[in-house]
């Protein structure tokens, strides 16, 4: 057995999958029923109304399949391009660089553009690629709006911007997996035609629902779209729209009841007021770091992520044992540095159900750490500097006022 009980409860500081909140956990533990009774689609239809409220779109169609943030993205890809499309796709991190090899596998044609591990996608070069793709060879570009490896986040207004300024038409195809409803995402607004997340980032569930939302554009580009689909295939979905029973296959009815109770503790708090939340949470982290000493892997501020913070350790010491002892000792759960940085960094996931109060309980935990594995920290630098950032910045709990 490798889960040993601990008292009390895990600290949970991984960018995803994240807290649970408790009437989330309430409105999933219920029996089984029949998904083709009136209770499901009634509901099924208040969900997918609801869900276009987090990509902030009026004209998407979301779908939500039973799956994970990965078969979200092959469901992306296989709706709207056929084998040899051209794609440009950035490699800034692991798991851009785990969408890239599955769009090669698919067998696109896929255009790399990477940049050093802890900095954004270089627009410099989409800029030159669109210039002088006068005859729209490039089908669709590809982004991950936030790189959890590295704590990275994507300007997508930008993107946008250099294809209307280039008046190119490719699709605008995004991995909003830790973004969506933490970060500020316009799906309308910026010319998203694609764009998709997981249950288990900031919606606060457990995994299992890949929510994925397309563009008219993107549902136009369906049409002639030669990807081989099965599973994923939107058009079986909008045909069981049209008929008012939503699902062409079983769907998970916990997670759906989740996601309804889930949606409504968002909306409780206001959507706004959750962005704002994580913004401040992003900040008060990267403050403790500097006060610690250490350096943020994202290189630039304009970079910055909301919801992970990659802290860069000393060549002396191994992160991932800082990850180790966090969970042996702490009963702490850290992130761990991957691929390029494995061994370099360790992660604060910040995202989803979590609280000032939460966080500088983690803070605290990681110093201890830090001083565990022969870093000289300050004990409480980081606390203080946290919390006085924070005790300045938190406003009063909307639905308390």
């Amino acid at each position: 057995m490798d889960n040993f009980y601990g008292p009390g409860r895990n600290h949970l500081f991984v960018p995803g999958p994240v807290n649970i909140p408790e009437p989330v956990i309430r409105a999933m533990n219920r029996n089984n029923e029949d998904y083709r009774s009136p209770a499901i689609p009634a509901m099924t239809k208040t969900l997918l109304e609801d869900v276009k409220k987090i990509f902030k779109t009026t004209t998407g169609t979301p779908f939500m399949i039973p799956t994970t943030g990965t078969g979200a993205w092959e469901s992306a890809l296989t709706n709207t391009l056929s084998p040899g499309d051209r794609i440009v796709s950035f490699l800034i991190g692991q798991f851009s660089l785990l969408w890239i090899d599955q769009q090669q596998r698919l067998k696109f044609n896929v255009d790399v553009v990477e940049s050093e591990w802890g900095q954004g996608a270089n627009l410099d070069v989409l800029a030159e690629k669109l210039a002088a793709d006068r005859t729209h060879t490039i089908k669709a570009i590809c982004i991950v709006h936030n790189e959890t490896a590295t704590g990275v986040t994507n300007n997508l207004a930008t993107v946008r911007k250099l294809l209307d300024h280039y008046g190119h038409p490719a699709l605008l195809l995004v991995d909003g997996v830790s973004s969506i409803c933490a970060l500020d995402f316009r799906m309308d607004e910026w010319g998203v035609d694609v764009a998709l997340t997981g249950s288990q980032k900031a919606l606060s569930l457990p995994t299992g629902i890949g929510i994925v939302c397309a563009s008219p554009k993107a549902l136009e580009a369906t049409k002639t779209a030669k990807s081989v689909r099965v599973f994923f295939d939107w058009n079986d979905y909008l045909k069981f729209y049209k008929l008012g029973t939503f699902w062409p296959y079983t769907p998970s009815i916990q997670l759906l009841y989740g996601l309804r109770a889930a949606l409504d503790l968002i909306f409780e708090e206001g959507l706004e007021n959750v962005i704002e939340r994580h913004s401040r949470l992003g900040k008060a982290t990267r403050l403790a770091v500097e006060a610690w000493g250490l350096k943020n892997c994202t290189q630039k501020e304009e970079w910055f992520s909301d919801t992970v913070t990659a802290v860069l350790v000393p060549p002396y010491i191994d992160s991932s044992e800082i990850v180790k002892r966090a969970w042996k000792r702490y009963n702490m759960s850290l992130g761990l540095g991957l691929n390029k940085v494995a061994g370099k960094v360790f992660r604060i996931g910040h995202l989803g159900n979590l609280n000032e109060l939460q966080l500088l309980g983690c803070l605290a935990g990681v110093e201890m750490i830090l001083k565990d594995v022969g870093y000289p920290v300050k004990l409480g630098s980081g606390v203080a500097a946290a919390s006085a950032y924070l005790q300045n910045n938190i406003p009063m709990i909307p639905s308390r006022i």
